[in-house]
């Protein structure tokens, strides 16, 4: 298992898990982040920003899932998780845990906080937050861009 920096290489494959991991929930619907513009070109998307990075999970040379750190409100010092999905395979081996580790790693640099939208139905999504000390909101934050979630999490970075 290897987690490294997204390359140009791997846009197509992490926007192959996303879409299908969406599409087999029913979320491939509008106000997720199935329709995101930047998903057909997710290196350049987070290479664009400041502070931000999307890290890809590799099992024997074979991409099976990723996650990102953007900015979300600079000004706060907030960032979003987004982006943390893995193909079928890659799942319930804890793999997921070790994602969350990198990205939070890295957003501990550069923010205070780090917020994240999901659905209530992803219950082992959101167990996982929940694990690393994220906190529901009643409601999402100003400038939210996701109006299909249901579950706003956030958690203090230091």
């Amino acid at each position: 298992m290897i987690i490294r920096e997204i390359k140009i290489e791997d846009n197509k494959k992490i926007k192959e898990i996303i879409q299908y991991s969406l599409k087999s929930l029913g979320l491939n619907i509008p106000g997720t982040a199935y329709f995101d513009p930047p998903l057909n070109k997710l290196y350049q998307y987070y290479n664009n920003l400041n502070y931000a990075k999307y890290w890809v999970l590799e099992i024997d040379q074979e991409v099976v899932g990723g996650i990102g750190i953007a900015p979300f409100n600079e000004q706060n010092k907030v960032c979003e998780l987004q982006k943390l999905y893995l193909s079928p395979k890659a799942q319930g081996l804890g793999l997921a845990t070790k994602l969350m580790e990198t990205a939070l790693l890295f957003a501990s640099k550069h923010y205070n906080k780090c917020y994240l939208e999901t659905q209530h139905e992803l219950n082992a999504a959101c167990k996982l937050y929940k694990k690393f000390g994220f906190k529901l909101l009643l409601k999402p934050l100003p400038g939210s861009e996701h109006s299909a979630m249901d579950a706003w999490y956030i958690k203090s970075l230091n």
